[in-house]
Parts: structure tokens; sequence; C-alpha cells
């Protein structure tokens, strides 16, 4: 039974939310605590699977977990490049890197594959390219290059996570077994890092929220909004995460919004946008 608007507008705004929160818990967790990139990484991990799986298991009395090691792989690579690049990267600044290299990934990885696009979503992909060329340029407000560097790469790995995740049965079941198959490769993340380890109780405690909910609860939730979206709509509506993240940053950490990362959000959001819209004009 598709969800009435209501309930899918509810349940999107959730999802929304709780993408936003990782990039805003897991600055937190790296600028007012003293936990290290890596543990942050392996507690995200271990609290997503131990979420997902127990939403698995109320769903049916004997869960089945799906999912590939190439997948948990591709998402092993995107959470610790994730966390090591907010080290030194605004959220907001984050946030946007991490949302354009996905989208340019899966844009990309259309177009290796055949498809084809109108010249109007070329513009938008060019306009989205030169926004993200614009918000590396170097200058007093440019992000550094460093954290730049690998948000662009924990986008590459998370558009080709979604790529290999597009016509999963049981998405749900799918995204469980990643995430479980990916705590060896975070225990050897952790055991490579451990000469400088370090923990604390509020550090510990957002990773365990980023996990539990920002990620685990999250997915689940826009799983379920999926069955009142379009795949066009949902595209879209993913724009706002960079833009909810942005005020989460300036809410939670006196981040500020500065004219590049205005001009650079525009550019991008509003180029993916025009791709996505075109592509459903132009399927009729």
């Amino acid at each position: 039974m598709v969800p009435s608007l209501l309930h899918t507008t509810i349940l999107t705004l959730l999802a929304l939310a709780a993408f936003a929160g990782n990039s805003v818990l897991c600055r937190l967790a790296l600028t007012r605590t003293d936990i290290d990139p890596a543990s942050f990484s392996s507690i995200r991990l271990a609290s997503g699977a131990v979420t997902l799986w127990l939403i698995v298991r109320c769903r049916r009395a004997r869960p089945e977990l799906g999912g590939s090691w190439s997948s948990a792989g591709a998402l092993f690579a995107y959470a610790a490049a994730f966390s090591f690049a907010y080290m030194t990267l605004p959220t907001g600044a984050g946030a946007l890197l991490l949302f354009g290299a996905v989208q340019a990934t899966m844009i990309g990885a259309g177009l290796w594959a055949g498809e084809r696009m109108s010249t109007g979503q070329w513009g938008g992909f060019v306009l989205a390219l030169g926004g993200l060329a614009a918000l590396l340029l170097p200058g007093l407000s440019s992000p550094p290059l460093g954290g730049s560097v690998l948000m662009l790469a924990a986008g590459l790995a998370w558009g080709i996570y979604s790529l290999q995740g597009r016509h999963r049965d049981d998405p749900a079941g799918a995204t469980a077994g990643n995430f479980l198959r990916t705590l060896p490769l975070a225990g050897l993340l952790s055991l490579a890092a451990w000469p400088w380890m370090r923990l604390d109780g509020a550090g510990v405690l957002y990773a365990v929220l980023s996990g539990a909910f920002g990620s685990g609860v999250g997915y689940a939730v826009w799983y379920a909004a999926l069955r009142g979206l379009t795949a066009t709509r949902a595209a879209t509506v993913q724009l706002c995460v960079p833009v909810l993240a942005a005020f989460g940053g300036v809410g939670f950490l006196g981040e500020p919004v500065t004219s590049r990362l205005v001009i650079a959000a525009a550019a991008i959001l509003g180029g993916v946008a025009l791709v996505f819209l075109r592509r459903t004009d132009h399927s009729g």
C-alpha cells in the first residue's frame, strides 16, 4: 500500500534530518571531544550494524541479511574517509563536497552505461561541477585541501555503494548485512590506529548516535519513505541534506556561513536539480 502524502512527507523529513545529523555529530565529536576518527568510524559502523539487525529482526522472525563484500568495502571506505575528512572540514562544506561527489559519481556512471542527457541536463551538470570547483579554489575561505580530497573520496565510495544497491529486493536486509560485513574492516582500522586511539564518553555517545540513529534508523525510515516517492523526487529532495547540515553546523558549532559556500551550494544544488528535473520532463 502506498503511504499517504503526509506520512511520506514526515518520513522524508526525518530521514533527511538523520542524514544531515551524521555530519553534525561527526564534526561535534572530532572538534568538541577527544575521540579519534578511526574510533568514531568503528563505533558508528558497529552501532549501525546492531541497530539495522534489530530492525530487520523485528520485521521477521528469521531475519535474512543480504549485501555483499564489495558493497561492504565501499561502505567502509565511505565511513572512514568521512570521519577523517571532518577533522578539518566545516560541517556545511563537508556535506556539500560529499553530496556533490555522490551525485557526480552516479550521473557519471549513468553516462558510462549509455544514458543520454539533454542540453539542459548537460548545462546543469557543468553548473554543478563549476560550483564544486569554485568551492575548492584556493582562498581565505576555501576548505582544507586534505579534508576536501578525503570527503570527495567518501562521496565516490558512497556513490559506488548506492549504485550497487539500486535494485535490491530487500534494501534494509542488504544494508544490515553490509554493515555487519564492515566490522572486520573497522577492527583492522582501529588496530592500525591503536597508537593514536583516544576515547571519551561524549565522543563515544556521538558515534553511537550517528551509527544508531543517523545511519541505522535513518536508512530504515528512508526506505519506508521511498515507497511514496518517485525516483526523481527521491533524488531531488536529497538536495536538502547539505543545507540542513550547514544550518546544523551554524547552530551547534557556531560555524560561519561564507559567501563562497552560499554561491557554491547554489551552483551545485541547482545544477543537480536541473539534471534530475530535466530527466523527468524528457521521460514524459
